[in-house]
């Protein structure tokens, strides 16, 4: 881990170097020293066309299916939730985002092989459940589930639910190797979402002293850095959760991200971060990850 101390942002382009810092990355994760923080892209390593939607437009477009939201923001995830929840109820945008998460996705080779490391945490930040369904399949039972909750309906002050790989809720803190830690919610196992604008109301005016992220988080990420894989930030919300996860841990940080793909926003969120980004497609990354085809 420390080779890649050293490296501060910068971006590494797809040559022998690039291989090497995997290397490092590889051996980080193996031990321990570094998180990984996943997003929806993953699912394209197994998937063509992935079974449940893999970008938040795509959920928006799930969404204008059901139920036609205006032209001015039929694209924005976040704020057709929210159009649904206001005119249909919030049973309703619960009932339809498990429908539209209700495909079964099976993991990627990568996932797999995640599962099978001593990780102290792991950050996923999609909706569709793979990770954990990784963990099931080594038939871990050292691992807990943190879950985003909406507060929508709260009573308390209640950011969070805890889960065991079979699905039963547990108190917060339970004792783990691993804590899986998704902060927008699952499908599983008990439709957690947070989807909609009026669930990061509050949510967002908290974090930034971060009382919506779990302390295992917070403690676990202290004398580590994270390292984002299927991951993009061409959102407001997206970078603003990646920034608030990753506060005060220790670094370094890496994206494997093709740097071609990467918009001004996202370009400036990871040069303020101090992100390195190793500028590689995310199927060839993994299969140098893992050692085998993905």
């Amino acid at each position: 881990m420390n080779k890649i101390l050293a490296l501060g942002h910068l971006v590494i382009n797809r040559d022998s170097h690039a291989a090497k810092q995997l290397n490092l990355l590889k051996k980080a994760l193996c031990a321990d020293e570094i998180i990984p923080y996943l997003g929806p892209d993953l699912l394209r390593l197994r998937y063509e066309e992935p079974p449940v939607p893999h970008t938040p437009q795509a959920v928006a477009a799930a969404f204008n299916a059901r139920a036609p939201a205006p032209s001015k923001i039929r694209t924005n995830m976040w704020s057709v939730a929210q159009f649904i929840e206001q005119r249909r109820h919030r049973r309703t945008l619960q009932a339809w985002m498990a429908e539209i998460f209700a495909g079964p996705v099976a993991p990627t080779v990568f996932h797999a092989w995640l599962a099978t490391l001593p990780l102290s945490l792991i950050v996923d930040t999609w909706y569709d459940g793979a990770m954990r369904a990784a963990l099931i399949d080594t038939g871990r039972t050292d691992v807990v589930e943190i879950q985003g909750v909406t507060r929508a309906h709260a009573i308390g002050d209640v950011w969070t639910k805890t889960y065991d790989l079979s699905g039963t809720e547990l108190q917060p803190d339970s004792a783990a190797t691993t804590v899986l830690y998704t902060p927008h919610g699952s499908v599983k196992p008990a439709a957690n979402f947070l989807i909609a604008d009026s669930d990061y109301v509050e949510a967002l005016t908290e974090i930034d002293i971060q009382t919506p992220i779990p302390r295992a988080v917070k403690e676990r990420r202290t004398k580590r850095g994270f390292f984002f894989f299927g991951c993009r930030f061409d959102d407001q919300m997206l970078r603003t959760y990646a920034r608030q996860v990753i506060k005060r841990s220790s670094g370094p940080h890496f994206a494997a991200i093709d740097s071609a793909t990467l918009t001004k926003n996202e370009r400036r969120f990871l040069a303020a971060n101090a992100i390195t980004v190793i500028d590689m497609p995310a199927g060839e990354a993994a299969a140098q990850l893992v050692g085998t085809g993905v």
